[in-house]
C-alpha cells in the first residue's frame, strides 16, 4: 500500500485567531497548495481516500486535493490532529478496508508527519526529518506485517520541487 503524508499549506500566523484549530490557509498557501495538487495529478497520483485533520488549514488543504481530482473520498479524522500519536491511527488502518495496491493520503501537521515517517521507517522518531508546508512524503507500507519499523520511503518532496 502507498501512504502519502501531506502537510497543510501556509496558514495564517499563530495568535491572530483565538483557537489554533481555526487558522485558515493564506492566499499564498491556497495558491501553492493548488499548484502542488495540480502537479501531483499530472504525475498520475490517484488516492482511494484523503483523510484529514479537522483543523481548518489541513481541511482546506485536503479540499484542494479532492477538488483537483486526486481522491475518490474525503474524510475528517481527529486521529490526525496536531501532536496525535501514530498508534491509534495504526489501529484505524488495521480496520480500513484496503484494496490491493491501495493508496491513502493523510493531511495534517508537523511535527506529526516527520515523527510518523521516522517511526514507520526506523521504529522511532529521531528528529532529523522535517516536512515543509504543502510538502509530501511517500511511503510503501507492507501488507503482511506491521508498518511500524517496516515501511520504505520512496518520496520526500518539498513544494519547491513539485512546482
Amino acid at each position: 500500500m502507498e501512504l502519502y503524508l501531506i502537510r497543510h499549506g501556509i496558514a495564517v500566523e499563530r495568535g491572530i485567531y483565538a483557537q489554533d484549530c481555526d487558522r485558515p490557509l493564506t492566499e499564498k498557501g491556497r495558491d501553492r497548495t493548488h499548484r502542488v495538487a495540480q502537479r501531483l495529478a499530472q504525475l498520475g497520483l490517484h488516492l482511494d481516500l484523503i483523510l484529514t485533520s479537522p483543523f481548518l488549514r489541513a481541511h482546506q488543504t485536503a479540499e484542494i486535493l479532492y477538488d483537483t481530482g486526486l481522491g475518490e473520498t474525503l474524510e475528517v479524522s481527529e486521529l490526525l490532529e496536531p501532536d496525535s500519536s501514530l498508534v491509534p491511527w495504526l489501529r484505524w488502518l488495521d480496520n480500513w478496508p484496503l484494496r490491493p495496491g491501495g493508496c491513502l493520503a493523510l493531511v495534517g501537521h508537523e511535527p506529526n508527519w516527520s515523527d510518523w515517517t521516522e517511526q514507520l521507517i526506523f521504529g522511532e522518531p529521531s528528529g532529523h526529518l522535517r516536512v515543509k508546508k504543502a510538502g509530501v512524503v511517500g511511503l510503501s507500507l507492507p501488507e503482511q506485517v506491521s508498518p511500524l519499523n517496516n515501511s520504505e520511503l520512496f518520496w520526500l518532496a518539498p513544494p519547491r520541487l513539485l512546482l
